[in-house]
């Protein structure tokens, strides 16, 4: 287990009993050392199977602390972290997002909201601290519940990002799966207008990763769209803090494109996204860009930073996910700062542009003809395989040798792994995954067969490679 790009992530199996209840003292301890020493942490979590029980730990080892836990039930991440930080206390959400069901995670939340990577390093140190000497079980406690309230304040949030009925006339599919957000999502929609089809609902976990969602779950998505005429599908992942968007052609709708709307909706001057998003989203749209390393965190610490500048801010990650890092006017009200990752604010803003367009999701691709991005990662790719690969391949000649098959290597970014400016213009970033044992590459080319065709040779290239090596 350890901290990766979103909280705390292993093995279900490593999670459940002790180790949770270690790691929760280590973020009680935390919030103690910067002046939060009482008071409610409210706990949410997804629907994997192990999420309860984990969930269950935690609350207790809050409560042994003397804290007092407020179970709000399965919920959305933006949910949950709205609530807390609306009424400035802390909260910890136990979801391994889109990583398979025998994994789990818990990401945590200070009264300001999502913690950084100091807090980080701390939990970590007072895990280390106490891992020998931390008792457990501990005494039995009761707690009290939360969640129709936490829902209740976020639906209020949401309600007012477009005008009333805006969406009429649009027909919208919902892929429910195993998502948190299954039917809050369906009922936000029908609450501005739109004509609202349930579909593949599951009762077994489905891991949803949106950055690279799987050919099976494209087949049935495309079948959805030709049987029910969809404008759209929409959907996220476990803990819905990434939006899935799929086009009227049944097309992914990537979540560069999901940021890069949900920017220009929100009137940006400031927008914060990680070097894997796309290298089109610039100045030229009318706001300045600043680039971080991958994973929430950074976003939120570029986003603080920027926000001395004034005006407002908006991050967001490769995989969709927007971060609103201040307050903004919309639709006549204010949206206040929520920093964390959220699925709703751009799924809204997405089909609010749309309807106030007259376009269509692929004429709106077509409109903003950025270079064409592809990804997918390499799965149960051990973490040790990913960084000896990346040591390999530090340094020109080595990287120049791998990346040989699609030309010359003009320029490196080392933000966050390498990303490689190829001398045609096309870019191939590769780095290992900071969730799971996976290993990712990111492609941008001229067109979508191109930048497919450079991620499944690279990543070839790369399975290969480490079992050469072997």
């Amino acid at each position: 287990m350890k901290f990766g790009s979103s909280g705390v992530r292993g093995l279900a199996s490593e999670l459940v009993g002790r180790p949770s209840g270690l790691y929760t003292e280590g973020f009680a301890r935390r919030l103690r050392s910067t002046g939060f020493q009482q008071g409610k942490v409210f706990v949410g979590r997804d629907l994997r199977d192990s999420s309860q029980a984990i969930a269950e730990d935690c609350m207790a080892a809050l409560a042994a602390t003397g804290f007092q836990p407020v179970d709000c039930g399965p919920i959305p991440t933006p949910a949950l972290a709205f609530y807390a930080r609306r009424h400035d206390a802390a909260a910890l959400m136990v979801t391994g997002s889109h990583i398979p069901a025998d994994r789990n995670g818990i990401k945590f939340y200070g009264p300001k909201g999502e913690i950084d990577k100091a807090d980080e390093a701390a939990i970590t140190s007072h895990v280390a601290d106490l891992s020998d000497q931390y008792p457990w079980p501990p005494p039995h406690a009761d707690w009290q519940t939360g969640h129709e309230q936490a829902l209740a304040a976020f639906r209020d949030r949401v309600d007012g990002i477009l005008a009333p009925r805006a969406l009429s006339g649009m027909r919208l599919g919902v892929y429910q799966h195993s998502t948190v957000a299954a039917e809050l999502l369906v009922e936000i929609l029908r609450s501005y207008g739109a004509e609202v089809i349930p579909v593949g609902k599951t009762e077994v976990f489905v891991p949803v990763d949106t950055e690279a969602v799987g050919q099976a779950t494209m087949a049935k998505v495309k079948d959805w769209v030709r049987e029910f005429k969809f404008d759209a599908v929409l959907s996220a992942d476990a803990d819905a803090d990434r939006p899935l968007i799929i086009d009227e052609e049944g097309e992914l709708f990537r979540g560069d494109l999901i940021g890069l709307a949900t920017a220009l909706f929100l009137r940006a001057d400031i927008v914060v996204t990680p070097v894997t998003s796309n290298s089109g989203i610039s100045e030229a749209f009318g706001f300045n860009v600043k680039r971080t390393k991958v994973g929430s965190p950074f976003v939120i610490e570029g986003m603080n930073a920027a926000r001395q500048a004034g005006g407002i801010v908006v991050g967001f990650e490769a995989n969709g996910g927007v971060l609103l890092g201040s307050d903004c006017p919309v639709n006549g009200r204010v949206l206040s700062a929520l920093p964390t990752r959220d699925s709703f604010l751009p799924i809204l803003a997405v089909l609010g542009t749309m309807a106030s367009t007259g376009k269509s999701l692929s004429s709106l691709r077509e409109t903003w003809n950025l270079p064409v991005c592809a990804s997918e990662r390499l799965e149960n790719f051990p973490i040790e395989k990913s960084r000896g690969l990346m040591r390999r391949l530090t340094g020109h000649d080595a990287l120049q040798q791998f990346l040989a098959p699609f030309g010359t290597v003009a320029d490196v970014d080392e933000t966050d792994g390498l990303r490689a400016r190829m001398a045609s213009g096309e870019i191939i970033h590769l780095r290992p995954s900071g969730n799971a044992p996976e290993f990712r590459c990111y492609a941008e080319a001229a067109s979508h067969d191109r930048a497919t065709e450079i991620v499944a040779i690279a990543l070839e290239r790369a399975r290969d490679s480490t079992e050469a090596v072997q």
